[in-house]
């Protein structure tokens, strides 16, 4: 057994100090440890793909980062270790508890988990190796991790037996931003009768306000990042493909990583709905940094325009009552350039326009691939792994 002071601290003097989690009672003593030491950072997340993309903004930041999740959220995770984190070669650690295993008496919902989490890491090419159950034990499986994630780029993983880790108390026991905040509230409603703007234009709109040092700009898998790439390939661009939802959680990590950034998330509304509990997330943990920007045209709309469920959601208010500093919503276009414009205090920024549906004839995909794309945005921020 060890202590959890001795894994983090060993974990802190290779650089890793960015920590996001869903809890696990086996986790329990490092996420109390992590929470404790205001030098550490901590982000509860909603769920444990969130949790993944959150750890991977914040590397692409420069930030190494630590995921820690129980192994029933493996299957939270599967789409962003597959789509994301493969895809764009991001190297993180990962810390995933073993309930349900063979020989353990554990709740029935962990039994066949427990039987086949090595081989979903397996299945995923995600090489792991059981946690360090001896403090001599840790500085070396801690270094094999960093050479592989150095030189594969990849992530690696820890799993964790059950007693592995000594109790460990919170002392406070409050994470994010805990205290009320009033949020700046705009409707924007075209009254000139000239429908919903385009996509297209409001991408426009968004590069001619971002300029190319300094931002950011994260754009949903789909229509939007093959917009966005078709208008301007610049280097402050990274286009999401695939890992659907994940575009607000990876952009919080960066955001977080780097507060001298301006962290524009451009998201749709089936993505949104996807994963809605991050709003909660950044509404509790982002600054003034970050822009999130939902674009709903109430369709799917690279999959055949199939219809979400948006119309019946007043997203807006869901960003006000989860905390962001200000929530703008309407069909006027205009409201991107009040909300660039909109000064804030202590929060993020939402807002939430209606577009209408289609796309430009014979758009284009991305002719750089989705890891070049990511250096290239690194680079542009002065950032390395």
């Amino acid at each position: 057994m060890i202590q959890a002071q001795e894994f983090v601290e060993a974990a802190r003097e290779l650089g890793f100090k960015r920590f996001t989690a869903v809890p696990c009672s086996f986790l329990t003593p490092f996420i109390n440890y992590v929470i404790n030491d205001e030098t550490l950072n901590y982000v509860a997340s909603a769920n444990e793909g969130d949790a993944l993309a959150t750890a991977a903004g914040a590397a692409i930041g420069g930030e190494r980062s630590v995921v820690m999740m129980q192994n029933s959220g493996l299957g939270n995770a599967v789409n962003p270790l597959t789509s994301l984190i493969h895809v764009f070669r991001i190297p993180l650690l990962m810390i995933t508890t073993h309930r349900g295993a063979p020989g353990l008496k554990d709740e029935p919902q962990h039994e066949l988990m427990g039987k086949i989490t090595g081989k979903m890491l397996d299945i995923m090419q995600v090489p792991w190796e059981v946690f360090p159950a001896d403090n001599q034990q840790i500085t070396p499986a801690l270094q094999r991790a960093c050479v592989y994630m150095q030189h594969e780029q990849r992530p690696y993983a820890f799993i964790m037996e059950k007693g592995t880790v000594a109790p460990h108390s919170l002392q406070g026991g409050t994470t994010g931003d805990a205290s009320p905040r009033s949020t700046l509230r705009n409707r924007f409603h075209n009254a000139q009768g000239r429908g919903r703007p385009a996509r297209y234009a409001v991408l426009q709109r968004i590069i001619n306000l971002t300029p190319g040092s300094g931002t950011v700009l994260i754009a949903t898998t789909g229509y939007t990042g093959r917009e966005l790439f078709a208008i301007a390939d610049r280097p402050n661009h990274i286009y999401m493909v695939g890992s659907m939802g994940c575009a607000s959680s990876f952009g919080l990590g960066l955001a977080l990583a780097r507060p001298d950034l301006h962290v524009i998330i451009i998201d749709g509304d089936g993505a949104a709905l996807m994963r809605m509990g991050n709003f909660a997330t950044i509404g509790s943990y982002a600054g003034t940094n970050l822009t999130h920007i939902l674009l709903d045209n109430e369709v799917h709309d690279s999959t055949g325009s199939q219809a979400t469920v948006s119309a019946n959601v007043a997203f807006a208010d869901i960003a006000a009552a989860c905390g962001y500093a200000a929530a703008f919503e309407g069909d006027d276009i205009n409201l991107i350039d009040e909300l660039f414009a909109v000064k804030t205090t202590g929060g993020p920024r939402f807002g939430h326009l209606k577009i209408r549906a289609g796309t430009i004839e014979k758009l284009p995909r991305p002719d750089i691939t989705p890891a070049a794309v990511l250096r290239r945005a690194m680079q542009q921020i002065g950032s390395h792994f």
